[in-house]
């Protein structure tokens, strides 16, 4: 079975990750999309229980897709669950440049797992991560920019003060 994996910070998931999970779902047997810890993002908007609840209202529709969450090494995890490759999303040239040096670093750490990098599709390019959450702050629609089902779940939490 050819299984990959796809991770991010998924902080929160958007159209953008979907098109990427989607695309992969068709050359994979298998994708696990991993919500994984970022060091570098200071104050994550979600917390890991709530990006991985996300995350599995957005792919339940997607039969060979599953979505799980890991506070370790990447590579430990893709070993652990027999992945041959990672995917990875990029919007521009400079995500491309530091996705070929993590390639790298992953390559390294884990010989057998190779890292596939997908761009994203040109109408979903201007999403991020980033810009979502301003939205969220802003209590602006959602329905463009993340998955309905996910932009639902928001919705009723931040109806609910969480």
């Amino acid at each position: 079975m050819r299984i990959a994996v796809f991770p991010g910070s998924f902080d929160p998931v958007t159209l953008g990750h979907m098109n990427i999970i989607e695309r992969a779902s068709r050359l994979f047997d298998k994708v696990i999309v991993c919500a994984v810890s970022n060091g570098e993002k200071r104050s994550p908007m979600f917390t890991p229980e709530q990006r991985l609840a996300l995350l599995q209202a957005s792919v339940a529709g997607l039969e060979n897709v599953e979505a799980a969450l890991w506070s370790g090494l990447l590579t430990d995890f893709a070993r652990e669950h027999g992945a041959l490759a990672l995917v990875r999303g990029t919007r521009c040239g400079s995500n491309f440049d530091e996705e070929y040096t993590m390639a790298q670093i992953y390559r390294s750490l884990c010989p057998q797992l190779d890292t596939i990098v997908i761009p994203a599709e040109p109408t979903l390019a201007h999403i991020s991560s980033t810009m979502v959450r301003e939205m969220i702050k802003y209590a602006q629609p959602l329905e463009n920019y993340m998955p309905l089902p996910a932009a639902k779940l928001v919705k009723g939490w931040q109806n609910n003060g969480k």
